[in-house]
């Protein structure tokens, strides 16, 4: 999406950064993994088909993805730019504008890829960030979720946020679940981002 081509977003734990060209040859590396193909219902792509993605996501103002970054072991690396945020890549955060729909309304996806960081608050931080995002900069007002039978944590994770379950598909063996941001809702989502930061890069 071309809105946050330039766009980076500062939580405590995580950092928020643009899709870029740079990040795919370890993101393809991610998605080798049956494991991730399992979660995420997704088929492997080649190397030159992931570029191609990720220029299409680029281009596409119906895609909004960011890729999570351990903050910490960013500011931590002494390296240049690009290889600190290979080094310290752990997953990506998307927002889906659907054809046909209103422009309030955005599915979200979040794959902590890197396993070593799971469980370490960086999925729920970087939601609620790419959530405030939306609501702030992209004003959405409701956001959809969809999640496949057998990712547990995941489905758990959306739930506390106030995701209901709004319907089952057995061919696809995922749960949809919806949240209509209430003031209440919206209110958490501030609070839940005490340091939420957002910075323009130079264009």
């Amino acid at each position: 999406m071309r809105i946050n081509e330039y766009t980076v977003i500062y939580g405590d734990k995580v950092l928020l950064v643009p899709y870029e060209s740079h990040h795919v040859p370890k993101y393809h590396a991610w998605m080798q993994g049956r494991e991730l193909q399992r979660l995420t219902a997704s088929e492997p792509l080649t190397l030159e088909e992931e570029y191609q993605m990720q220029k299409h996501w680029r281009e596409d103002n119906d895609k909004c993805t960011f890729i999570i970054l351990d903050l910490k072991n960013y500011q931590r690396h002494q390296g240049g730019l690009k290889d600190k945020e290979i080094d310290t890549m752990i997953g990506d955060v998307n927002l889906f504008f659907n054809e046909g729909e209103s422009r309030d309304i955005a599915e979200v996806e979040i794959m902590i890829a890197d396993a070593g960081s799971r469980g370490k608050g960086f999925g729920k931080e970087a939601l609620n960030s790419m959530m405030r995002y939306g609501m702030e900069v992209l004003h959405v007002n409701k956001y959809i979720a969809k999640i496949g039978y057998n990712n547990q944590p995941s489905l758990g994770m959306f739930k506390k946020f106030g995701f209901e379950e709004v319907s089952r598909s057995d061919v696809f063996e995922e749960v949809t679940l919806e949240l209509y941001l209430t003031d209440e809702d919206k209110m958490m989502i501030l609070e839940n981002t005490p340091v939420y930061r957002i910075d323009v890069q130079g264009s």
